[in-house]
C-alpha cells in the first residue's frame, strides 16, 4: 500500500491510498468463503462452491466489491498509522479507480484533531455574580416542610380548591359504561388536575354525599376521542391543616431546637447550592475564555455527527412523550432550520471544548486509574437505574466505552484547571472551590 496526506484544514486532511491488486487477495479470498457459506448451488455442498460457479452465479463484480469493503477501512488504519494522524469522526471514501486484477485507489477525507497552542491557566480571570439569598427563598423552603407536616381534618362544608376529597367516579359514553371507567373512594386533591379534565370545576361546591355529573373527553381506550358522561359522588371533604411555624415544628421537622436554628440551616445549604452553581458559571466562562484563545477549530465533520446524534436524541424523547418534530416547533413556533443552526451552535461549542480538554489532559499527562472509571460507570449505572455490571457490558457492545474513558478524563484536566484559574465575584471577592470539593466528597461518600 502507498499513501500520501493533503492537509485541506487545520482539522481536515485527505488520504490518497494505492493497494497494489495482490494486497487483496486475502480479502477476495474471505469474500469467496463467505459468499460461499451462503449460496446454495445444488450439487455442491454448502461452502464447498467453487469460485468460478460463484462467479457466475453472484457476480465477479458482487466478490470483489465485499472484498474492497473489508479492504478499505483496514488500508485507512494502517495509512492514519503510518502518517501519525489523530483522527476524529468517520471518514468519507470515494473510490477513484479499480479495475479487476488492477490496484485499488481510493481516497478518504477525515477530520483530525487540531495543533492547539494553550494559553496558561493561571492568566484566566473569570467574574461571577454575587450570591445573594431573599428571605423568601427561605421562607418557600419553610413552607414546603409545613405541607410535607400538614395533616388533613374532615370539614362539615363544601370543597374548595386545596381540599382534599375521597369521591366515587363512574363513566358512561352513550348510557354504555367505559371498560375501566369506574372507581370508588379515590383520594384527589381539588384543584390539582391530577385526574380527568372537569373534575376540578365539578367538584368545588360539593359536600359530603353530594353527586353530580360532567362530560369530559376520553384519552385512551377504546372509546379514546369520544365524550364521556360522568358521574362523581363525594363521601368526605377534607381541609389541609398547616403546623403552626414555631419551635415545635422545627423539633417535628428537623434536628433543630427552634426555628431560628432550622431558617439557618436552610439558608446554608441554599448558600451552598448557589456556591456550587457559581463554580459552575466560572468553569463556563473559563472553558469560553480558553476556547477563544486557543482560537480552536471545529472539525466539520465531527461537528455534523453530533448535531445529527443530538438531533435523533430529541426526537426520540419527543416520541416517547407521544410528540412528533413537528408539534415541537410548532410549540417552540421555531423551523427546523433553526433548530438544526441551534444544535448546530451548541455542537461547536461541546467539541470545541472537548477538543481543548483533550489537549489539556495531553499536555499534563492526565491518567484515569480503573477506581476512577469504576466511579463513573457505577455513576451513570445508578442514573440509568441498571446493575453496573450490566451498564458496562452494554457500552462494550456499543464500543462507548472509550468515549466514558475520554470523559472521566477530560473531566480530571478541567478539575486541575480550575485549581489554576482566578474566580471573583462581581464585589470583587475571591471565590473557592471548597464547596464543589464538599459535594463531590458527598457524592462520593453516597457510593460506597
Amino acid at each position: 500500500m502507498k499513501s500520501t496526506v493533503e492537509t485541506l484544514s487545520p482539522t481536515r486532511v485527505r488520504l490518497a491510498i494505492e493497494v497494489p491488486f495482490v494486497e487483496l487477495e486475502p480479502s477476495l479470498k474471505k469474500a469467496y468463503r463467505e459468499i460461499g457459506q451462503q449460496v446454495q448451488v445444488p450439487g455442491f455442498r454448502r461452502g464447498k462452491v467453487p469460485s468460478a460457479v460463484i462467479d457466475q452465479r453472484v457476480g465477479r463484480g458482487t466478490v470483489l466489491n465485499e472484498a474492497i469493503q473489508e479492504a478499505i477501512p483496514q488500508n485507512i488504519l494502517a495509512a492514519v498509522r503510518e502518517h501519525d494522524l489523530k483522527t476524529l469522526g468517520r471518514p468519507e471514501v470515494d473510490i477513484t479507480e479499480f479495475n479487476d486484477g488492477d490496484s485499488l485507489n481510493f481516497t478518504a477525507e477525515v477530520d483530525v484533531r487540531p495543533e492547539i497552542t494553550l494559553p496558561d491557566p493561571a492568566t484566566i480571570e473569570v467574574t461571577v455574580d454575587e450570591i445573594e439569598i431573599a428571605d423568601s427563598e427561605i421562607d418557600e423552603q419553610i413552607s414546603g416542610l409545613r405541607e410535607r407536616f400538614a395533616t388533613l381534618k374532615t370539614v362539615e362544608r363544601a370543597a374548595q380548591e386545596g381540599d382534599f376529597v375521597q369521591i366515587d367516579l363512574n363513566a358512561t359514553v352513550d348510557g354504555e359504561e367505559v371498560p375501566g371507567g369506574s372507581a370508588s373512594n379515590i383520594s384527589h386533591e381539588v384543584g390539582s388536575k391530577q385526574l380527568l379534565p372537569g373534575l376540578d370545576e365539578a367538584l368545588v361546591g360539593l359536600a359530603a354525599g353530594d353527586s353530580t355529573t360532567f362530560t369530559t373527553q376520553l384519552v385512551g381506550g377504546d372509546y379514546a376521542g369520544r365524550d364521556a358522561d360522568v358521574a362523581v359522588t363525594v363521601r368526605t371533604v377534607k381541609e389541609k391543616e398547616l403546623p403552626e411555624l414555631d419551635d415545635d415544628f422545627a423539633q417535628m421537622a428537623s434536628e433543630f431546637d427552634t426555628i431560628e436554628e432550622l431558617r439557618g440551616d436552610l439558608r446554608e445549604r441554599v448558600t451552598r447550592g448557589k456556591q456550587v452553581e457559581q463554580i459552575y458559571a466560572a468553569r463556563d466562562k473559563a472553558l469560553e475564555q480558553m476556547v477563544a484563545a486557543a482560537e480552536v477549530p471545529a472539525p466539520e465533520g465531527v461537528v455534523k455527527e453530533e448535531v445529527e446524534s443530538r438531533k435523533a436524541a430529541m426526537v426520540d424523547q419527543l416520541e416517547r412523550i407521544g410528540a412528533s418534530l413537528e408539534e415541537y416547533l410548532a410549540a417552540e413556533e421555531k423551523t427546523e432550520e433553526q433548530i438544526d443552526a441551534e444544535l448546530t451552535e451548541a455542537a461547536t461549542d461541546g467539541v470545541k471544548i472537548q477538543l481543548l480538554l483533550d489537549t489539556l489532559a495531553d499536555a499534563e499527562d492526565v491518567q484515569v486509574s480503573d477506581d476512577e472509571f469504576g466511579h463513573e460507570i457505577v455513576h451513570r449505572a445508578q442514573r440509568a437505574g441498571m446493575a453496573p455490571q450490566q451498564y458496562y457490558d452494554q457500552l462494550a457492545r456499543s464500543g462507548a466505552a472509550a468515549a466514558v474513558f475520554g470523559d472521566v478524563r477530560r473531566g480530571k484536566a478541567l478539575a486541575a484547571v480550575m485549581e489554576k484559574i482566578k474566580i471573583k465575584d462581581a464585589a470583587g471577592n475571591e471565590v473557592s472551590l471548597d464547596a464543589l470539593r464538599a459535594q463531590n466528597e458527598a457524592e462520593h461518600d453516597h457510593q460506597h
